[in-house]
């Protein structure tokens, strides 16, 4: 369900830089999907359907690039991916990491006429 707030948000920021570029029409969002956010492409795209009617981004695509889990090891500091059940740094084998990438839901870009 929270799909619905984040989409909210997305929509509305999408539309002020759409007016802001003077754009009478939005084609294509292109949004980064972090694999660790939780986010479900199918519900935004039905809550956006659901909440661009009537607006500038009625009809507009989505386009949803995966972006992956990264971690830092907090003790050797290397940037790795992370297995599914294996968050251990793999150059010193501690469990200690910060995620650094992975969690985000953000507009790369929008495409208007």
């Amino acid at each position: 369900m929270h799909e619905l707030s984040i989409t909210q948000s997305m929509l509305q920021i999408v539309l002020e830089q759409a007016e802001k570029a003077e754009a009478d029409r939005i084609q294509k969002i292109n949004l980064n999907i972090g694999e660790l956010s939780g986010f479900v492409e199918e519900s935004v795209r039905f809550y956006f359907d659901f909440l661009a009617k009537n607006t500038a981004a009625e009809g507009a695509s989505l386009s949803f690039n995966s972006v992956p889990a990264q971690a830092r090891c907090r003790k050797c500091n290397i940037v790795f991916q992370p297995r599914e059940l294996n968050w251990s740094c793999p150059n010193c084998a501690q469990t200690s990491v910060e995620i650094i990438a992975g969690k985000e839901l953000l507009v790369e870009s929008i495409e208007v006429d």
